[in-house]
C-alpha cells in the first residue's frame, strides 16, 4: 500500500531507501528531503507491505498532467519481485497522469524500458550518459 510520508525527515527504514534513490549521496540526499518537505509540488511516497517498507516514489505533478519522477527505490532484497512495476501503477491510478518523465542511469533506464517506457539517452551537462524515460497514459495517446 503507498502511503504518503509528510515526516521529514522520515523513520529509519525511508531514510535507507532514500539513500538508494539518491545513488548514495548526501548532499542529493539532503536536496531530496528539502524538496519534498518543502510543501512545494513534490509528494513522496512509501510503499508498505505487512509493515515493511519496500519501496518510495517521489514526483512532482506539473501543469497538462505531467508528472515527473524524481525518486524510485526498492529495497535491494524486494527486487525483481514487481515491486518498483506495483508502486508505478499505484502512483498512476492515484495521481491519474497523461504522461510520467523520469531522467535516469543506465540500470533504471532498463526498469523503465522493461515496464514499457520510451528511453532515449543523452550526455547531461555534468558529461555523462543518462537517459529520458516517457510513458503516456491511453488517454493521451487517444488524444493524438
Amino acid at each position: 500500500m503507498l502511503v504518503q510520508v509528510t515526516s521529514f525527515p522520515a523513520e529509519e527504514a525511508l531514510r535507507e531507501l532514500m539513500e538508494y534513490a539518491a545513488g548514495f549521496d548526501p548532499e542529493r540526499e539532503k536536496e531530496a528531503w528539502e524538496l519534498y518537505a518543502s510543501g512545494g509540488q513534490a509528494e513522496l511516497y512509501g510503499y508498505q507491505e505487512e509493515g515493511e517498507w519496500i519501496g518510495l516514489i517521489g514526483f512532482a505533478l506539473r501543469e497538462g498532467g505531467q508528472m515527473d519522477i524524481h525518486h524510485l527505490a526498492v529495497h535491494p532484497e524486494d527486487r525483481l519481485k514487481g515491486y518498483g512495476r506495483g508502486i508505478l501503477l499505484e502512483t498512476l491510478l492515484l495521481k491519474q497522469p497523461r504522461v510520467i518523465t523520469a531522467i535516469t542511469d543506465e540500470e533504471g533506464a532498463d526498469f523503465f524500458r522493461n515496464i514499457g517506457f520510451s528511453v532515449q539517452g543523452f550526455i547531461s551537462q555534468g558529461g555523462y550518459e543518462e537517459f529520458r524515460c516517457v510513458y503516456r497514459t491511453e488517454e493521451e495517446e487517444s488524444d493524438e
